[in-house]
């Protein structure tokens, strides 16, 4: 098999781990775990979004944790921006790179943003326009490509489209997201494919998997067969969607570094450093570690 001879971490334990958390957490605290992050070797590590706060209040200080950030040099902090004004907020604060977001099923943009895709895109497309001339990147984020907590399946040629209009917007990656966490092995790598032969080069594709049914790293391995080098994950297996009841975390870095050891693929990230940042935001949520990987290291050290 080819895979890819290293692999971009995407880090999105700060906004999409701790978004769905119900216990408060200090800027503080946040920043500290960014800064454990980057020290680990992470080089793409968002930040925090620019939402209102009445409907994700962890993400309520995202002026004060772009403004607190120890910025690295090489380490890129992008955040999740649902509209214009949300696009101001963040360059006031100092974002140098945004993310936004669709979804691939039409149920689940009525109930997540309470408008069609078409809407959806309409909306974004300012935003994008600004931030080209503002010199600023902007990643696109395609939720429910496997499947939608309200539809069921969601059409392979709707993730397509939505994929290539984002990217023919002006996104420069397209982060394709398995909400739910159903997907498997071959739902994945048609998922992909289906993608790149809409016109998204597979340079340009990232996957974002869910770990609802233990098949995130399989879907992983499945698609790294296909040559997708980006792969978004969020410490300690933090996260998990406030639009999707059930759905569990995203797929834990730590698990994702020890794969991508396994198989030879660099990633950049020290794996004993990452384990020390996911144990440590654990213990400011109460929690215990989600990763097995994690939950090794930490035996070992007993």
């Amino acid at each position: 098999m080819t895979y890819p001879k290293a692999v971009t971490l995407v880090e999105v334990g700060p906004r999409d781990g701790l978004q769905n958390e119900k216990t408060p957490l200090s800027t503080e605290i946040k920043l500290a775990f960014i800064d454990q992050l980057a020290d680990a070797g992470l080089k793409v590590i968002e930040a925090t979004a620019f939402v209102s706060p009445k409907w994700v209040p962890q993400m309520a200080d995202h002026s004060a944790i772009m403004q607190g950030l120890n910025k690295r040099p090489g380490v890129r902090y992008p955040v999740l921006v649902p509209n214009m004004q949300g696009y101001e907020a963040a360059r006031a604060a100092g974002a140098e790179e945004i993310a936004v977001f669709a979804a691939a099923s039409e149920a689940f943009s009525q109930k997540n943003i309470n408008c069609t895709i078409a809407e959806s895109l309409a909306r974004f497309a300012p935003v994008i326009e600004a931030a080209r001339r503002d010199g600023v990147a902007v990643r696109g984020y395609v939720s429910c490509v496997l499947g939608c907590p309200y539809q069921g399946d969601v059409p392979l040629d709707d993730v397509a489209r939505v994929a290539k209009a984002l990217f023919d917007m002006g996104c420069y990656e397209i982060s394709l997201g398995d909400t739910i966490g159903v997907g498997t092995p071959v739902k994945a790598r048609a998922m992909i494919a289906a993608v790149v032969a809409a016109g998204v080069p597979v340079d340009k594709l990232a996957a974002h998997f869910h770990d609802t049914y233990g098949m995130a790293l399989a879907n992983l391995y499945a698609v790294l067969e296909l040559g997708v080098a980006t792969i978004d994950c969020s410490a300690a297996g933090l996260g998990g969607c406030p639009y999707a009841k059930g759905a569990s975390g995203n797929v834990a870095t730590e698990d994702v570094v020890y794969l991508l050891n396994g198989l030879g693929i660099d990633s950049g990230v020290d794996l004993d450093k990452l384990a020390s940042a996911g144990r440590f935001i654990n213990a400011q949520l109460g929690k215990t570690a989600a990763s097995k990987v994690a939950a090794a290291l930490a035996a070992q050290l007993a």
